[in-house]
């Protein structure tokens, strides 16, 4: 097999776009496809910072890198989710890549925020582990973008994820989430900072090369309370389906964002205001995360 670009040994096959990669023309293609990314959805400005969400995993890993490759003025976000040793070793990954490249890192704890760290928070509260996790997640990247001055957060969702959210969304006609789900979300109110997917192009498979290739030192195992999520199935089903007609994934997700979306987004009409309690933006009087909290609170 021969690579697509320059004629030597191939070692990486991509199906889905019917071509073969030597080891530098992949990095040079996973790089472009990011920057594709960011210039068709206008998702940074050179000028502005940008706050990276990293996990220690490959995908968030794999974006900081090419961010920092092309020249963009990046701090990491590490959220201590309280996860027993996965959150201890995926921490020192991000610290380590931090202190190898010479890149600030920003760490917040989840049991500082909330009152206590995930697991604790899944047993007092008795939902999904997922849900608790997502909700503080979200709220505290965008607390630490205001708190810090970055305009922008880009997470490391890449294409398996977010088709896979897609699917999840489309079985259950959840509309709001449907008009939500897009690479570049922009700020809709003063304290809501623009959220950013540069690798939504990518599979996961592809960060997994490129990290491979990059000598990214990442954590390879799942968060342990990822076992029997509703989304590893949806990514089972998916890649069953890739597997058999290769671009099923990206045909799907960039068919929907392309000639879908728009009407969802059309269709919605959520007014946000401030929490009472902690200023953050909600749709209702007090944010969910401040109603979790208080449940954690009461539990204690």
């Amino acid at each position: 097999m021969k690579c697509t670009k320059c004629g030597d040994t191939a070692t990486l096959e991509l199906r889905r776009h019917n071509a073969a990669f030597c080891a530098p023309d992949f990095l040079v293609f996973f790089r472009r496809q990011v920057t594709t990314a960011v210039r068709k959805h206008r998702m940074l400005t050179p000028e502005e910072p940008v706050l990276v969400a990293v996990s220690g995993g490959k995908d968030s890993l794999a974006l900081w890198d090419v961010l920092i490759e092309e020249g963009y003025r990046t701090s990491g976000l590490y959220l201590d989710l309280g996860i027993f040793e996965y959150s201890v070793e995926s921490k020192a990954k991000c610290e380590a890549f931090a202190a190898a490249r010479g890149v600030p890192l920003i760490v917040d704890t989840v049991a500082e925020a909330v009152g206590a760290p995930v697991p604790v928070i899944q047993r007092v509260t008795r939902r999904p582990p997922c849900s608790g996790c997502g909700l503080s997640k979200r709220y505290l990247m965008n607390r630490a973008a205001l708190a810090h001055g970055f305009p922008v957060v880009a997470t490391g969702h890449n294409l398996d994820d977010e088709a896979a959210t897609l699917l999840g969304s489309v079985l259950q006609w959840q509309t709001d989430a449907l008009a939500r789900q897009s690479p570049a979300l922009p700020s809709t109110h003063p304290k809501l900072v623009r959220r950013v997917k540069p690798l939504y192009r990518l599979s996961e498979r592809e960060t997994a090369a490129y990290a491979f290739l990059r000598r990214i030192d990442y954590i390879v195992e799942e968060c342990p309370f990822a076992r029997g999520a509703t989304s590893i199935a949806h990514k089972e089903i998916l890649s069953r389906m890739e597997d058999v007609s290769p671009g099923a994934k990206h045909n799907f997700l960039f068919g929907f964002l392309e000639k879908a979306r728009p009407a969802f987004e059309r269709a919605e009409g959520v007014v946000l205001k401030e929490c009472e309690r902690c200023g953050q933006v909600t749709t209702g009087t007090v944010c969910a995360f401040c109603k979790l909290a208080d449940q954690v609170k009461r539990s204690a």
